[in-house]
């Protein structure tokens, strides 16, 4: 997360995580620690998984001090194991303290997606098949989530509704049928963008083949109808299989021949992994 805009709303989500953590200071370490001394912590992992979200977790502590230094002995996207150093945090201990929980939320809700990610990647290995995220991400952290997506080894959906003609069955819905909408969609979208529908019947798939469709995404359909819509799309379209896709079934999409599955649960069904900040010391 280098790119200075991404690094402008890494550091808005930031600030807004510490206020809600800490609107009127931290009354605790002030009790303990009410001048300034240095210290250091260590960050250990408590379970195996993979790594993801080292900047953010760096760049809490650094907001609320510049002086602090994060050592790290890993990288993100980083396979670890349970009981493994991780890195040392070294700083003012009021700010140890004060950011130890912003970012831990930030690095164990990241490796946990970017751990999750990887098994579905996994599962996937040796097809032709990219595994894309959705836009079923926290409220506010969706920027975070489709980075673990990345460093797990996942690749990225659009964003969000701004950048991407997605045709769902409400917008099927509202203009009257598959072709009405993606008519009504070709007329309206800059020519640069690509039209994506969604369908869930084969009759839907055939409607958007004919209507010009650049990408199907085939939704909630069994193996064998999304085998029988890849055969009828026979390459006239890019195709997404999507609809309750996970790490248990992921391995049911391999032989389908789609270009892309997206999954949902990347982001909201991945557990955290287990992070913890440990054996603080006071050294001066």
């Amino acid at each position: 997360m280098t790119d200075p805009m991404i690094q402008l709303q890494m550091d808005d989500h930031i600030r807004m995580a510490l206020k809600e953590d800490m609107p009127f200071g931290d009354v605790s370490t002030a009790a303990v620690m009410p001048e300034k001394r240095v210290g250091r912590v260590q960050l250990i992992a408590k379970a195996d998984g993979v790594i993801a979200g080292l900047a953010v977790f760096s760049r809490v502590f650094s907001l609320l001090d510049p002086a602090t230094s994060v050592i790290a002995e890993v990288a993100d996207g980083d396979h670890v194991a349970s009981g493994q150093h991780l890195a040392t945090v070294e700083g003012d201990v009021r700010v140890l303290l004060e950011g130890e929980r912003t970012a831990l939320n930030y690095l164990q809700r990241m490796s946990g997606i970017a751990t999750y990610t990887a098994g579905v990647v996994a599962a996937l290995a040796g097809s032709s098949t990219t595994l894309v995220c959705t836009r079923k991400t926290t409220p506010g952290m969706r920027l975070f989530e489709r980075e673990a997506v990345r460093l797990g080894g996942g690749s990225l959906h659009r964003f969000g509704l701004s950048d991407g003609v997605l045709l769902k069955d409400n917008h099927i819905d509202a203009a009257g049928g598959v072709a009405l909408a993606i008519d009504a969609a070709r007329a309206s979208a800059p020519f640069v963008d690509k039209i994506e529908v969604e369908c869930e019947t084969l009759e839907m798939v055939q409607e958007a083949v004919e209507a010009g469709a650049d990408i199907i995404m085939l939704d909630n359909m069994n193996h064998d109808q999304m085998l029988q819509a890849v055969t009828y799309i026979a390459g006239r379209a890019q195709t997404e299989a999507s609809g309750n896709v996970d790490a248990a079934n992921a391995a049911a999409y391999a032989d389908l021949g789609v270009d892309f599955v997206s999954c949902g649960a990347l982001t909201h069904s991945a557990p955290i992994l287990d992070l913890s900040l440990k054996h603080l010391e006071v050294l001066g």
